[in-house]
């Protein structure tokens, strides 16, 4: 997918992981090889088999296709491909920037769109109800004129998350589902959260609310693992790790939060996503919040 940078320039990206899924949602021999590996044990199975000795062999060859800088990452063997995949990055390569009120829990490419009365995410033009994503309308309805910051993960992006703000965390909870691309290619095809495991805890901040964060996975992706229980929990802290494939982020941020950077805003009203990294300014105290 298209996208700009925080620099503001704008990068023409169509990978192989674009085309595949492309060629999965957009043929009718593409649907019906889909139908399968959407199911549970497919991914499951996938896990176990990415988690062998053996899928070392092609930790090399995805480095270079992906031009991935391992320089950033520790220098260590890795037992399995899983184990590279989620491996951890160097100290101090993704400092948390100053006068943080919200940084991005993850490297990925991020849209964000204020939560109004439909209570729904729009993701390149297709709506999810908000109380469909959270099993909860009570839950949708407190974040009303809020925001929601997408946060999509590709297979060549550091997989391990933050938390996004300091507070005290709720319990995980676990919503099952089928394993489904969150590529937004897939969007005008298949309804993708809905169908999605997902996992989301609550974090209750001193000054700005209350912030979700949701961890969606996806086609191939066994397993989210987060560390942690209810307790409480510091910005830049280690939350959890995704496993192989393709993932998304979601963060609901109520009306107490400062607005999003208006870069990330306007380049969503434009139609693009933003390269952002882990620990960079989603929200700055410099931003009020107007409503």
């Amino acid at each position: 997918m298209d996208y700009i940078d925080l620099n503001g320039k704008l990068v023409k990206n169509r990978s192989g992981q674009d085309k595949f899924l492309a060629f999965l949602y957009t043929t009718a021999l593409g649907r019906m090889l889909l139908k399968p590996l959407v199911k549970p044990w497919i991914s499951m199975a996938g896990g176990k088999l990415l988690s062998g000795r053996f899928s070392i062999i092609p930790i090399k060859s995805f480095i270079k296709k992906n031009h991935i800088d391992m320089s950033d990452y520790e220098d260590r063997k890795y037992k399995s491909f899983n184990d590279f995949f989620t491996r951890k990055i160097i100290d101090g390569k993704r400092p948390i920037e100053e006068n943080q009120v919200l940084v991005s829990p993850a490297d990925g490419k991020v849209t964000v769109y204020q939560i109004d009365e439909n209570l729904s995410l729009n993701i390149k033009n297709t709506s999810y109800h908000l109380s469909e994503l959270l099993k909860s309308k009570k839950l949708a309805a407190y974040f009303e004129n809020g925001y929601a910051y997408v946060i999509r993960l590709s297979v060549d992006d550091y997989h391990r998350y933050i938390y996004p703000v300091s507070g005290t965390k709720t319990k995980n909870y676990h919503i099952k589902g089928v394993f489904h691309t969150v590529n937004p290619v897939a969007n005008d095809y298949y309804p993708i959260y809905k169908e999605n495991t997902r996992e989301y805890t609550l974090i209750h901040t001193k000054d700005t609310g209350n912030v979700l964060m949701m961890e969606v996975g996806a086609l191939l992706v066994g397993k989210i693992t987060n560390h942690h229980g209810k307790r409480a929990v510091k910005c830049g802290e280690e939350k959890g790790y995704f496993e192989f494939g393709g993932s998304t982020i979601v963060v609901l941020t109520d009306r107490k939060m400062p607005t999003p950077r208006k870069d990330l805003l306007a380049n969503t009203r434009n139609g693009y996503e933003t390269k952002i990294l882990q620990g960079q300014l989603l929200a700055n105290k410099e931003e009020q919040n107007i409503q």
